[in-house]
C-alpha cells in the first residue's frame, strides 16, 4: 500500500467518509484541513433527482463568482475615423484599422 502524507492523513482523520455532511458543516470541515502549497479547489456535485430527458425538468442556470473567474475583458476594435473614434470614447482596450490585425 501507498505510504501516505502526513497532512493527508490529518485530513482523512477530520471526516467519516460513510457520513453525509450538510453543505455549510461540510465547508466547515474543509476549512479545518490543513492547507497546502498551492491554490486549492474544491468540487460539489449535487444529486437533484430529476430526469433530463424531460423537457420540464431540466437544469439551467448560472452562477455569479464572489470575486469573477480571475480574467480581464479586453476590447479590440478595428475601424476608422469616426469609428475608431468612437470605440475609444466607448473604453476600447486597443483601437486600429486593419494593420492591428499584425499584432493580434
Amino acid at each position: 500500500m501507498k505510504k501516505r502524507s502526513k497532512r493527508y492523513r490529518e485530513s482523512l482523520a477530520l471526516y467519516d467518509r460513510q457520513k453525509l455532511y450538510h453543505p455549510r458543516e461540510a465547508m466547515e470541515i474543509i476549512k479545518q484541513m490543513p492547507s497546502s502549497r498551492f491554490d486549492e479547489t474544491v468540487e460539489v456535485a449535487f444529486r437533484l433527482g430529476v430526469d433530463p430527458r424531460k423537457a420540464d425538468q431540466m437544469v439551467r442556470g448560472t452562477v455569479n463568482l464572489p470575486h469573477g473567474t480571475g480574467k480581464d475583458v479586453r476590447v479590440l476594435v478595428i475601424a476608422q475615423g469616426d469609428k475608431a473614434r468612437e470605440a475609444e470614447a466607448a473604453g476600447a482596450d486597443i483601437v486600429g484599422g486593419p494593420e492591428i490585425l499584425e499584432r493580434i
